[in-house]
C-alpha cells in the first residue's frame, strides 16, 4: 500500500517557556492577543512528547483577533527549566521571535513603554512596506512589530528578486 504525501494544513502555534505566565498574559493582551484557555498539562504523556519524562507545566495559549495564529506561554512547574535564551543577541543560533502586524505603531509602543517595555534597537520604514521594530517585552521576551503602510508586502519585494 502506498502511503500518501502529507500536506501541511496550517502553522498551529509558537511555544514560549515563561518564568510568571500571568505577567506574560498580561503583557501579550496588551499588544492584543486573546487569552483562548488555561491549563495544567502533566503526566508521563506529556513527557513523551517533549522527552522530558514526567512532567507539569501550566500552559496558556493566546490567540491573535482574526483566530488563525497561536502563541501557547508554558511555566514548567516539573522538570525545572534548565536554559535561560531571553537575553541571548538576536543573531544567536536557534533565537527565537515572534512578530505581530498592527496597526498603529507608535500608540502601542507608546501603551508598552509605560509597562516597562524596551525598544531593541529603533523604528526603522523598510522600502515604504512597513514600519518595523523589535522590543524586550516581559522578562525579556523578544518580540518584533510591523505597521503595513500600503498594499506592497515583503513577499512582493522577495518575489521580484527571484
Amino acid at each position: 500500500m502506498i502511503m500518501e504525501k502529507s500536506k501541511l494544513i496550517e502553522m498551529n502555534n509558537v511555544g514560549i517557556v515563561v518564568e510568571n505566565l500571568d505577567n506574560a498574559i498580561s503583557f501579550f493582551k496588551e499588544i492584543g492577543l486573546i487569552l483562548e484557555g488555561k491549563a495544567i498539562v502533566e503526566g508521563e504523556w506529556a513527557g513523551k512528547v517533549t522527552g522530558l519524562g514526567n512532567q507539569s507545566v501550566e500552559v496558556a495559549m493566546m490567540v491573535t483577533p482574526d483566530g488563525h495564529s497561536r502563541l501557547e506561554l508554558s511555566k514548567f512547574l516539573t522538570p525545572k527549566t534548565i536554559g535561560d535564551h531571553r537575553t541571548a543577541p538576536v543573531n544567536s543560533l536557534g533565537y527565537l521571535r515572534v512578530m505581530f502586524r498592527v496597526d498603529n505603531l507608535e500608540e502601542l509602543i507608546n501603551r508598552l513603554t509605560k509597562h516597562g517595555v524596551e525598544i531593541v534597537g529603533e523604528v526603522v520604514n523598510y522600502e515604504n512596506i512597513y514600519k518595523l521594530c523589535y522590543i524586550r517585552g516581559t522578562e525579556g521576551l523578544l518580540v518584533g512589530l510591523a505597521e503595513q503602510l500600503g498594499n506592497k508586502t515583503v513577499t512582493d519585494i522577495l518575489e521580484s528578486n527571484e
